[in-house]
């Protein structure tokens, strides 16, 4: 699990927001993925309070495809003045060693303004699928080799990183199904069009509650608050962990003060007891890094999942 260091860096919160002329217009925040996912539901999250703190409107723009890489090109030519924030996720730490021609360098082109928080990945199946542990449904995936299919918001995101690493540590063959986002993902898993999926947590949880799908495992080290009678995936399969995380990040060039004000302006809106309360209705852990601990988060997680890629031969056209 990530660190909270919320505590520690919410006192740059308290600096003067309002002494900048900015924001002096509507902020627009750009978002990878298609509304209802997980990473829409953090993205939202944080709109919905920004305006109290910038006393400016926040727009949400979703712009979903090739597993948020498309947003994260279209925002890396517009101007640097802060007006617009692009919402990321571990996915784009990822995708560095996914995809060849990426339009825009993860590193080069964006400053973070905070990591806010960290998800477990679900591994969720149809309940008409006969499995109700890992141990099941890696003995039915032997069974069928490459024919079980799970479904993933995109290739080479944190859903096919948890798939392809049970794969490779569980010796079973799967048939990976992208889609560009959470939501549309769910729509497919609940009317059995695919038989399970490895997902972030926050789009399934509802349909988890009600019945319409069965959690078997989650991803993370530690077993979640939000499903605590779900075990890990590393109970079966010893040292497997994965976990998703949402950033903000802004263009490289955007003045320092745009930088800081922004940044201190995320910490504020995470501190509110309202917004942490509604992340952990999610299934969410708070984290709010500062700017300089998110830019050496996302180097580290850029190296670690490298690594990965490499192992499990995850690429992407």
């Amino acid at each position: 699990m990530l660190p909270v260091l919320l505590a520690g860096a919410v006192g740059a919160a308290a600096a003067p927001l309002f002494a900048q002329p900015f924001p002096a217009k509507p902020v627009r925040l750009f978002v990878g993925f298609a509304p209802g996912g997980g990473t829409d539901i953090m993205a939202r999250a944080l709109a919905a309070r920004l305006p109290d703190v910038l006393r400016q409107q926040i727009i949400v723009d979703n712009r979903p495809g090739a597993n948020g890489n498309l947003a994260a090109e279209f925002v890396a030519r517009l101007p640097a003045d802060g007006y617009s924030v692009l919402f990321v996720s571990v996915s784009h730490a990822m995708s560095r060693s996914v995809y060849r021609n990426l339009g825009y360098d993860f590193e080069r082109d964006f400053v973070p303004l905070s990591i806010l928080s960290e998800v477990p990945n679900v591994l969720t199946v149809h309940p008409s699928l006969p499995v109700k542990t890992v141990r099941d449904l890696l003995a039915l995936a032997r069974a069928r080799p490459g024919s079980l299919t799970y479904g993933v918001a995109g290739l080479g995101s944190p859903g096919h990183f948890a798939g392809a690493m049970m794969e490779t540590m569980g010796r079973a063959e799967m048939l990976v199904v992208p889609y560009k986002g959470g939501g549309p993902l769910a729509v497919d898993l609940i009317a059995g069009h695919i038989a399970t999926t490895f997902n972030a947590l926050p789009p399934l949880l509802p349909h988890i509650r009600a019945g319409r799908l069965r959690a078997i495992a989650v991803s993370t080290e530690q077993r979640v608050a939000t499903l605590p009678d779900v075990p890990t995936i590393g109970e079966t399969i010893p040292g497997y962990a994965i976990s998703t995380w949402y950033a903000s990040v802004v263009r490289t060039g955007t003045p320092e003060e745009i930088v800081g004000l922004l940044s201190a302006a995320t910490l504020k809106v995470l501190a509110m007891p309202d917004v942490q309360q509604a992340m952990a209705d999610q299934g969410a852990t708070v984290v709010g890094s500062n700017a300089a601990q998110a830019a050496a988060f996302i180097r580290a997680e850029i190296a670690k999942y490298a690594k990965v890629a490499k192992a499990a031969a995850i690429r992407a056209e």
